[in-house]
């Protein structure tokens, strides 16, 4: 794994750690969520995105959510027991988590954060980033939740 770029070594490092079965997809550059499932030979909502939410000052958190889904604010507000939640701009997401936008997932993260996973990741094979553009593990979405000691809830709203 030397020969590959930081983050994606990092992701592949801790995705191997985990002891979770997987399989690397890689594919070129994608323009939407159709075109990543279908490189991925997937469904659009078996895609699972990694956002991070800024719970207050260097209190961050990764939200899994399936493609064609968006965070319900309202929701994940009341799941965390706060007013006030925000996403930060793309160089601190970096600073945080070791990743850019586009790449970052919760395995190799430069700081382990709480993992929120939506209640629709669970019960069936997903496609979660794995550090790099292009690249992508496929995995059980049941075991994804539990190696990450993520908390289930359904924090997301059909986009």
């Amino acid at each position: 794994m030397s020969d590959l770029p930081d983050g994606e070594a990092r992701a592949l490092a801790a995705l191997e750690a985990s002891g979770l079965r997987y399989r690397i997809v890689r594919h070129p550059p994608v323009r939407s969520l159709e075109e990543a499932a279908a490189a991925r030979r997937l469904a659009p909502d078996q895609i699972v995105k990694t956002l991070v939410v800024r719970r207050g000052e260097d209190d961050y958190l990764f939200v899994l959510v399936p493609g064609g889904r968006t965070i319900s604010w309202p929701k994940l507000r009341a799941l965390l027991g706060v007013s006030r939640l925000s996403m930060p701009d793309a160089d601190v997401a970096r600073e945080v988590t070791g990743y850019e936008r586009g790449t970052i997932t919760p395995f190799g993260s430069v700081r382990p954060w709480p993992v929120v996973a939506d209640a629709r990741v669970p019960g069936r094979a997903v496609s979660i980033g794995a550090g790099g553009h292009g690249v992508a593990a496929t995995l059980d979405g049941n075991r994804l939740v539990l190696a990450l000691g993520a908390t289930v809830a359904d924090v997301t709203d059909p986009e």
